[in-house]
């Protein structure tokens, strides 16, 4: 009877527990780093969070349990990329457990608050817009979640405009930056503080100033950013990155240097600012393409991106019901585009002959899966052996065992 105690004991205390989904285990246990990454784009980040809400839901036919930061070990993210990411690795506060916000949440939220957010009713005294209703909202969807409480590791940049240099605001630096363990919401309106858009941001944390532009001064695209946090400090670590972008339109060939020969500066400061992102987002690219061609195992790299995105959808602010539709489309769409690469010989993007951006995610899924299995098992080895409840229906045929043994 004393035994027959004991085991309902326990098996209580897995009921229990099993109402609580586990953390991630560290990449200790696993075979490969996993990375998730986000770009900067204002309104346009509705096209990166369509594209994860396709990944949320294959993982979840899988794990029905499981959120987007059980599975990666790291998210970064720029400007709006930030805030997605903030949004996806905050616990929410009815469950600690899970993530304040699914991807399918985030983009009813840039649909129903975008509007609000850039509304040009509320003009800045010089940027376009006053950042208010960014800043209360960020606020009150983030609540008082610190960097340290992150359901997994976080890599934001942003750029302090009275130091002139980036400040990355990473898990990875707490330790030896206690001062970087700011508010995620102080963290979202830094990284989203665009110039010309929305007014720099000023805060103290932990008696440090932060005078704070956005992010994409630094790193537009943050997956470089995030693969480096994570090369310092891991030990020659495997890696595996999915880097979405929020849609760039076609180049236009009506630059020439004969033209521009006789440019001005007004000229020149017309088109420099397009030419110096475009640039910076291509060495960006040119870089991951190449690590990844070279010193990682192949297909553990995959960009998706829209590299053909239609003008009418490419202003950062348009918040009109047809642009907010325009580019939730454009999300769905991409999924069934083919998986593209760069040619590091000519910068020139070329078809991957790797099926479609939706097929990739699924091929994803399951290696995502598998690797959290993999982390859970090893784990739990660790620890001294696979748990005895580790299932009720274990739990049923041991007991029966246990029965029949007396």
């Amino acid at each position: 009877m004393a035994h027959l105690l004991l085991v309902v004991l326990l098996f209580s205390a897995q009921l229990i527990s099993g109402f609580s989904i586990q953390k991630l285990p560290p990449s200790d246990y696993g075979n490969v780093i996993t990375i998730l990454s986000i770009d900067g784009g204002g309104i346009k980040g509705i096209i990166p969070a369509t594209v994860l809400n396709y990944l949320d839901k294959a993982l979840k036919a899988k794990d029905p349990d499981a959120d987007l930061a059980h599975y990666f070990d790291v998210i970064g993210g720029t400007s709006t990329g930030g805030l997605i990411t903030a949004m996806l690795a905050a616990p929410s506060t009815e469950d600690p457990n899970h993530a304040a916000f699914t991807p399918a949440q985030i983009v009813d939220f840039y649909i129903n608050e975008g509007p609000s957010i850039f509304n040009t009713s509320n003009p800045g005294k010089g940027p376009q817009f006053d950042g208010k209703f960014l800043h209360n909202i960020t606020r009150e969807k983030l609540k008082d979640t610190r960097l340290s409480q992150t359901l997994t590791n976080v890599v934001i940049p942003t750029f302090d405009l009275k130091r002139q240099k980036p400040v990355i605001f990473s898990s990875y630096k707490l330790e030896s930056a206690p001062y970087l363990n700011a508010l995620l919401s102080d963290i979202c309106i830094s990284t989203s503080a665009a110039p010309t858009i929305l007014p720099p941001y000023y805060f103290v944390n932990n008696g440090v100033e932060f005078n704070m532009i956005d992010g994409a001064a630094a790193a537009g695209n943050p997956t470089q950013a995030t693969v480096s946090e994570v090369l310092q400090h891991n030990k020659y670590p495997k890696i595996l990155v999915l880097s979405l972008g929020t849609g760039t339109t076609a180049i236009e060939e009506i630059y020439d240097a004969q033209t521009a020969a006789h440019w001005n500066q007004l000229n020149w400061l017309g088109v420099i600012s397009d030419l110096l992102a475009r640039g910076s987002t291509a060495m960006i690219e040119f870089y991951l393409a190449s690590l990844f061609s070279g010193f990682q195992p192949e297909n553990t790299y995959l960009r998706i991106e829209e590299y053909n995105l239609d003008p009418a959808f490419s202003n950062l602010v348009d918040v009109t019901p047809e642009n907010l539709k325009g580019l939730n489309d454009t999300g769905i769409n991409l999924l069934q585009e083919n998986v593209v690469r760069m040619n590091l010989d000519t910068f020139d993007i070329e078809d991957a002959g790797e099926g479609t951006n939706a097929e990739a995610l699924d091929r994803l899924a399951e290696i995502l899966y598998e690797e959290r299995q993999d982390r859970l098992k090893r784990k739990s080895t660790k620890r001294g052996g696979r748990s005895f409840l580790e299932t009720p229906s274990e739990f049923y045929a041991a007991l029966k065992a246990w029965k029949n043994h007396e």
